[in-house]
């Protein structure tokens, strides 16, 4: 086989092309990240929610070299102070919610500087009486809006989505509407439809209804209205309601019999939702 000239000096460009680019990924890379992301999170109450966050710590620092963005993940709550704070762009909550007074002070002054904060399912929950009872009102009140959480649909399957808003940075290249992976979903003591603070970004197509397998009844949700992703206008912060994978309880395994970040759709809304909290801009903007 007779290589020619012309062959030979393609192949050179390519050649050259290969190394500029991975020079120039380098480069980018050694300026440092984009941003920086500090998770929080407890990992001790249901198996669930401890599936999600494992999950979720492997998938993050995946994201984070894809994206350009640092990623940290702790469970010393005591680190939610200003000092610790400061290093970071965007705060996420994997499955609760701090209750410690100078903690809880501490992030809320956080969020009114201009913060960026993502929250997964269990982070929203708050119940009176039980272990995580409703004595944070700026959170679930003001912040999240939904007040305390009501009932939910069991088991956890997945849901189809409606996008209510498809301009939102966290949102316009969603489509109309998508599957869920398979959780558990939350019905709030709140209406957020009636809180001009709450931009309500996702919820509960119809057609997903009946939503949940029971046994009991009430688990079932054959009606309704029920948002699922949404973002306080007054603030840089977007909740999923998702983040409870599926376990096997009933044989005593604890395996993982579903996911959460393994939904190429569901993980785009995650990612753009995460890069438009890691932008810089504040509330309101875009």
């Amino acid at each position: 086989m007779t290589i020619t000239f012309k062959t030979k000096a393609l192949a050179l460009c390519v050649m050259c092309l290969c190394l500029f680019t991975g020079a120039f990924a380098q480069q980018k890379n050694a300026a440092g990240p984009k941003f920086k992301v500090i998770a929080f999170y407890t990992a001790k109450n249901d198996q669930a929610h401890i599936s999600f966050v494992h999950e979720a710590n492997k998938w993050f620092p995946q994201m984070a070299k894809k994206y350009n963005f640092g990623y940290d993940s702790t469970s010393n709550w005591s680190n939610l102070n200003a000092k610790f704070l400061a290093n970071y762009k965007v705060v996420i909550f994997l499955d609760t919610r701090p209750d410690n007074p100078a903690q809880r002070a501490a992030f809320e002054a956080y969020m009114k500087n201009g913060g960026g904060w993502m929250g997964f399912h269990f982070a929203a929950f708050a119940l009176t009486p039980s272990d995580f009872p409703q004595n944070w009102d700026w959170y679930h009140n003001e912040f999240l809006g939904a007040g305390q959480y009501k009932s939910n649909t069991w088991r956890p399957v997945f849901a189809v989505l409606k996008v209510e808003d498809r301009i939102h940075p966290a949102t316009k290249n969603m489509p109309a509407d998508f599957k869920s992976s398979p959780s558990e979903w939350y019905r709030w003591e709140k209406d957020l439809t009636k809180n001009p603070d709450i931009k309500i970004l996702a919820s509960v197509d119809p057609m997903s209804f009946p939503l949940g397998t029971g046994p009991k009844p009430h688990e079932i949700w054959h009606s309704g209205y029920y948002p699922i992703v949404w973002t306080n206008k007054n603030y840089k912060m977007i909740y999923f309601n998702v983040g409870h994978n599926d376990i096997d309880y009933e044989n005593h395994t604890n395996k993982d019999l579903s996911q959460t970040l393994n939904n190429p759709v569901q993980d785009k809304l995650i990612i753009d939702a995460l890069l438009w909290l890691g932008n810089g801009k504040k509330a309101g903007t875009k």
